[in-house]
């Protein structure tokens, strides 16, 4: 059994490239990142202390089996598909993609799916374009890791206007504690292009006493006039920690809706964040997260806006049980020059139990006069009165509780834009909310 990289710098990094034939630019940027880690701190998310966690364990390169079919994929990762996938699909497995499916009529209009190792090899223009340029390897020690050591991942072009529809699956599998699991994702819609792109992380870790590191990246350029759905479910076990920071930039008149589930069952921090570059951009983000047990959750939620009349929305919703800790942050940058721009967001914690603990920490930072911005929080109990109506119509305590926390959460599950995702995302609230 091999053991796991606690540290590691520029010589190893550049190892790594080499070892998978990477071409000479890569080598050195990955280099260069392997250097950065050695120097850059932790990020330092409001009340939840970084260094006591173990981020120190990158893990080796363990590829899965590459197949040529669904029905050759471990029964592990065809048990988390959902029936209606559509034949459009990438999956990872551990350190590797090892399996991907794109309809001959997508490619016939010059869609690319693949992993993003193959995308630096074969799409290389594209890529060194965009790659790394939303979440930069400077920002922290933990994107340092990531543009080190990033393997699999997704690569999605869709041409000037395209239209899919049907939604893009990626699934993202993990069985071996001991593996380097840092995939990236890069989406990159051309001018009125649209396209739904749906993410499904999980692992199956077993008895094993080691913690998984997944400490991943998502990046989506929507190009003028794009629109760009992108939903995520996240899931895994309680030892494995959930590092993923998204990010998407958008040009004139551009849209980018993220659909996002943060239901890992151990400790983590997302950060998802809009830069609504280009004049009439839009950013609509529905956020939902369930704590439970001793987990530490930093949620954040960002738009900045640089272009003339931007409008972002911004909602997130958590449900706190047991003794579990979550922060929750939104932020609402309108920047100088950004007139007509508009950003709103509301942040709701449902506390469950009296040792759980939810902050709800809204947000704005404004250099323009003529906006518009606006922000909601709440932290409290379920509702007594909506209980008490419940009730009274023959409703049992219990359940009551259930249906108001289900509507709580609707507004992200209904939007989930593949039918069985949103079948299996009821069943993790069921398990979760037990």
């Amino acid at each position: 059994m091999s053991t796991p990289t606690t540290s590691f710098g520029r010589e190893a990094a550049a190892a790594l490239a080499r070892s998978k034939n990477e071409p000479a630019w890569l080598v050195a940027q990955r280099e260069e990142a392997g250097q950065l880690a050695t120097e850059l701190n932790l990020p330092k998310p409001e009340k939840l202390p970084l260094t006591r966690w173990t981020l120190d364990q990158y893990g080796t390169n363990r590829p899965g089996q590459t197949v040529l079919s669904v029905s050759d994929l471990p029964a592990a990762i065809t048990a988390l598909l959902p029936e209606d996938h559509a034949g459009t699909l990438i999956v990872q497995h551990n350190s590797s993609v090892v399996f991907t499916q794109l309809s001959d009529e997508l490619k016939a209009q010059g869609v690319i799916l693949t992993s993003i190792e193959d995308a630096a090899r074969n799409h290389e223009e594209l890529f060194r374009k965009h790659f790394m340029t939303a979440y930069t390897k400077d920002e922290h020690k933990l994107a340092a890791v990531h543009a080190a050591l990033w393997n699999g991942g997704v690569f999605l072009y869709v041409p000037r206007n395209v239209t899919i529809e049907a939604p893009i699956q990626a699934l993202l599998f993990a069985d071996d504690a001991e593996a380097t699991f840092m995939p990236h994702i890069l989406v990159i819609a051309d001018s009125n292009s649209r396209v739904s792109f749906v993410e499904q992380l999980a692992s199956s870790l077993g008895d094993s006493t080691a913690t998984l590191l997944h400490n991943s990246a998502v990046e989506v350029f929507a190009k003028a006039g794009a629109v760009v759905q992108y939903a995520a479910v996240h899931q895994m076990d309680n030892s494995a920690i959930d590092i993923a920071y998204r990010r998407a930039v958008l040009d004139n008149d551009a849209r980018i809706e993220w659909i996002i589930g943060d239901l890992h069952n151990g400790n983590s921090v997302t950060d998802t964040k809009s830069v609504l570059k280009g004049n009439g951009s839009t950013s609509d983000s529905k956020i939902i997260s369930v704590g439970t047990g001793s987990q530490r959750m930093s949620l954040t939620t960002q738009a900045v806006h640089f272009g003339r009349s931007t409008e972002s929305d911004m909602i997130t919703r958590a449900v706190m049980k047991e003794e579990a800790t979550a922060i929750i942050n939104g932020i609402t940058k309108i920047e100088k020059g950004a007139t007509k721009a508009n950003g709103q967001q509301t942040e709701k914690v449902l506390m469950l139990s009296p040792k759980a603990r939810g902050d709800a920490n809204p947000i704005l930072l404004i250099d323009e006069d003529d906006v518009k911005a606006g922000h909601a929080a709440s932290v409290g109990q379920v509702n007594a009165d909506q209980i008490y109506y419940l009730m009274s119509r023959g409703i049992s305590r219990s359940e009551a509780e259930r249906l108001i926390i289900r509507g709580f959460l609707d507004p992200v599950v209904s939007e989930i834009p593949l039918e069985g995702l949103r079948e299996q995302l009821h069943r993790i609230l069921e398990r979760k909310l037990g």
